[in-house]
């Protein structure tokens, strides 16, 4: 009869051998469970993408890094697998940046603390050894975070000097407000499509990954990611300097309308074909190396009981941080009482029937919103209007401090944004900062900017904080879900007509605001405290 040993020492090692696939199982385990557990952050950047045209690319990001990958197949065969659990540490970092993202409300944040998770699961699971061969296709995925809108008034003013600055080069006279601009054939907006962030985020993106699969030299690499993203910001500068010309010299019948988006669109690819074009003359090809055989035994360390204990313990920090946001984020139980702004504020400030102004904040996801003008007893003294959004139970789609929430945008409400500045005003005692900003709109008259007013905003949060600064909001935001308080908070917006014409400053508007915003200021703050007196926590 034969002997077991032997007949178990005949057996094929490649069938001992588990399949080199189940080799990804412990990560593929944590990474799903991370996906069902973060699936309202990764929604959110997947609408994001859907909905705004400079992110759209974001969707090849996954796809282009699993391909990356996949290159280097032959690569990481011979990796041994050596799992790091006190890489814990760093998911549990990039946890915090989420929990803190999710509490500010702070989009960025939250994403990238997420895409950080994904990244650290494979040396955290893996090892250095194949996390740093996949350095890379991991970093990579940063990419998919949709980042970078804060560049659009820096981009938007730039694209604006330079156009100008190319116009009178050119023996065109030009008159030139904020973002706007008059020459002898028309008026020209520079709004946000004209930026070129879009352009900006799409050829870093591409040009990052041209560099890496085309050079070996660090150096090399380095110089064409500077390239890619010094390129596409000239390239928009000329782009716009030649659209307007091109409207200019064919009396605005060529690259007016959608037509300019269009010819935007195709000198982009141009550029980007120009810039591979430049880059191919010293590329390096970097071929990923071939088949090395059969896998070694060190795939068999992903069945070892330290792996998958990392990988339970990667799920079970995951689900305490989601377990903690959950509890904080439970929504108030009794409805929001009705907001409406006072008849008279004082003995010299009442209602008025007629409006200040047709313009209207593009805020979104108010809980409740007032609109209100006042008229002196004082004939002499131009009105004032209060506009109030408050905000309660704040997400996603209805949050106060936002970069979609934005005062004027001449593409949606016909205003365009002036100068800005901060004012500094004691009321009651306490010194408050407002951000003063200049608008400018056609008015009900009609025309081009036949209406300018002067606006302070300030954001109310509980406890009478008032904040100016949209950063320190969301930080204050979260620090009072931290402390118990909720989420509530308030949009105040104080505005006032300016003198129109060149020249022409905004003291005595400014005079206005500040003795009606520091005569009434508290009687507001009453009645935002009393809408706020709701225990967020009551069952």
């Amino acid at each position: 009869m034969p002997d077991p040993r032997t007949m178990n020492d005949t057996v094929s090692p490649s069938l001992r051998q588990p399949p080199a696939w189940m080799a990804l199982l412990p990560g593929l385990v944590v990474l799903a469970c991370l996906a069902v557990l973060f699936r309202s952050t990764l929604a959110e950047m997947i609408a994001i993408y859907e909905r705004s045209s400079t992110f759209a690319h974001a969707f090849l990001v996954p796809p282009i890094s699993v391909w990356l990958i996949w290159r280097l197949r032959h690569a990481l065969a011979p990796l041994p697998i050596q799992p790091r659990p006190w890489m814990l540490v760093g998911v549990a970092a990039a946890c915090l940046l989420w929990f803190v993202g999710e509490l500010a409300l702070v989009n960025a944040a939250a994403q990238f603390g997420v895409v950080t998770a994904i990244i650290l699961i494979v040396p955290t699971v893996y090892g250095f050894k194949v996390a740093r061969a996949l350095m890379f296709p991991l970093a990579y995925l940063y990419f998919a975070v949709p980042f970078g809108l804060f560049l659009l008034p820096v981009m938007m003013e730039a694209t604006a000097d330079f156009t100008v600055s190319a116009l009178q080069l050119s023996g065109i006279p030009v008159y030139r407000e904020g973002l706007q601009f008059v020459i002898p054939s028309g008026s020209w907006s520079v709004v946000e499509a004209c930026s070129g962030v879009r352009y900006l985020i799409a050829s870093f993106m591409v040009g990052t990954l041209f560099a890496y699969l085309n050079y070996t030299s660090t150096r090399r690499r380095v110089a064409f990611i500077l390239f890619a993203l010094l390129m596409p910001i000239v390239a928009n500068w000329l782009r716009a300097y030649m659209i307007v010309m091109l409207g200019h010299l064919s009396g605005n019948t060529l690259a007016v309308g959608v037509d300019h988006l269009i010819y935007g669109w195709v000198f982009f690819g141009i550029v980007i074909g120009i810039m591979f074009m430049v880059g191919a003359r010293w590329a390096q090809p970097n071929d990923p190396p071939q088949a090395a055989g059969a896998l070694p035994a060190a795939t068999t360390q992903a069945f070892s009981g330290s792996v998958w204990i990392t990988a339970v313990a990667l799920v079970t920090l995951l689900a305490l941080a989601q377990s903690w946001m959950w509890s904080l984020n439970r929504p108030h139980s009794k409805p929001l009482p009705a907001l409406q702004l006072p008849s008279q504020l004082g003995a010299d400030w009442k209602l008025s029937a007629a409006p200040l102004s047709n313009w209207k904040p593009l805020y979104e996801g108010t809980r409740a919103v007032e609109q209100q003008t006042y008229q002196s007893v004082d004939a002499s003294k131009p009105a004032v209007a209060v506009w109030l959004g408050y905000y309660r139970d704040q997400g996603n789609s209805n949050r106060a401090v936002t970069a979609n929430n934005q005062l004027s945008r001449i593409e949606d409400n016909g205003w365009a944004h002036g100068k800005e500045s901060l004012q500094i005003l004691e009321v009651a005692g306490q010194p408050i900062t407002f951000r003063s900003v200049e608008i400018s709109g056609p008015g009900d008259l009609g025309g081009a900017f036949t209406q300018r007013l002067l606006l302070w905003k300030v954001y109310w949060l509980q406890d009478d904080q008032y904040i100016a600064s949209d950063a320190r909001a969301k930080v204050m935001l979260g620090i009072n879900r931290i402390r118990g308080l909720g989420d509530d908070a308030a949009v105040l917006m104080f505005y006032t007509p300016m003198p129109g014409g060149k020249g022409k400053d905004s003291s005595e508007a400014e005079a206005v605001l500040r003795q009606f915003v520091g005569a009434h200021l508290p009687e507001l703050s009453r009645r935002l405290e009393a809408m706020a007196q709701v225990d967020p926590k009551s069952p």
